[in-house]
């Protein structure tokens, strides 16, 4: 059987998208440069092996860097995303690397994640508090989670950063009690703070 080439973005659900956010991202997303990089987060790469192999989520995929950089590594990748410009922009990454993703057009806050359905759910870089359980309850058992987002400690390299969209200290050790943590860190770098977490529904 022969390589299937997508490059077509396909809405699923735009729904009660806020026309401003989507407007918003489409713009930043709209230039030749991939804004955040080609390369996936150094905590994904590094723990990739971990990773069942099947079905993976990238959560708010944006341009595509870290689910493109799975489906390299054998795995089915779907990315979901509130910009169809991000999204095409992860497709022509896929494509450049020789494989294929499949990306939906989705507003977060209006869609609800299928329960039982990911081996892997991975989520950087965004942060939508309500989506934790929906990441818990759509792992199938034995799905690992990888999340990676700023902390409250950024606010020293961005103080205007909105405080709504940054981890509290530890914060995702508590929304994530009863996965097994297989691996967390918390760093500052000097440039900017976050959190990881890979975590294994039982």
């Amino acid at each position: 059987m022969g390589v299937v080439w997508s490059v077509a973005v396909t809405p699923l659900m735009v729904g009660q998208a806020a026309p401003a956010d989507q407007a918003r991202w489409d713009r930043k997303y709209d230039t030749d440069r991939y804004i955040f990089g080609t390369e996936p987060i150094p905590f994904l790469r590094a723990h990739a092996h971990l990773l069942p192999k099947g079905k993976v989520l990238d959560i708010a995929m944006g341009e595509g860097r870290n689910g493109v950089y799975l489906a390299t590594q054998g795995f089915d990748v779907t990315g979901i995303d509130i910009s169809p410009v991000g999204l095409k922009k992860a497709q022509a990454l896929a494509a450049r690397h020789g494989v294929t993703i499949a990306t939906q057009v989705v507003d977060l806050e209006a869609y609800t994640l299928p329960k039982n359905a990911y081996d892997v759910i991975i989520c950087t870089y965004y942060l939508q508090r309500d989506l934790f359980p929906q990441i818990i309850d759509a792992l199938k058992p034995g799905g690992m989670a990888l999340v990676e987002t700023y902390t409250i400690d950024h606010l020293k390299y961005r103080p205007r950063f909105p405080r709504a969209y940054l981890l509290k200290t530890n914060e995702l050790l508590t929304v994530f009690r009863g996965m097994k943590v297989l691996r967390y860190q918390a760093r500052d770098d000097g440039r900017q703070a976050y959190a990881s977490i890979l975590v294994q529904k039982p």
